[in-house]
């Protein structure tokens, strides 16, 4: 912080300066709030998580559907590599005559 000031009277001429630090401690008087803002955080972020994969794999399943990919030699193409079919992991079983 600093000023510079000029009186009404033209041939004098004041200079003020304030120099000043602030410095804020928090100590968390309760321990619970403490913890609860720890698990709300936890909660945000693996929210955040799974709000990142399914969009990452809804992305890539339209990508697939439209016939295409990412190049295997890119370094994106880690991002799309596992999501594949269903019909791909489980194929289709024979269907067995009788009540089972």
């Amino acid at each position: 912080m600093g000023n510079d000031s000029e009186p009404v009277d033209p041939e004098a001429y004041v200079i003020n300066q304030n120099w000043g630090l602030q410095l804020n401690f928090m100590i968390p008087l309760d321990r619970e709030s403490l913890r609860q803002c720890k698990r709300i955080a936890k909660r945000v972020e693996e929210k955040y998580r799974l709000d990142y994969e399914l969009v990452r794999a809804l992305k890539c399943a339209e990508l697939q559907q439209k016939g295409f990919m990412i190049h295997p030699k890119s370094k994106l193409y880690v991002l799309c590599h596992d999501v594949v079919p269903i019909s791909q992991i489980y194929p289709k079983k024979p269907k067995k005559f009788g009540l089972f």
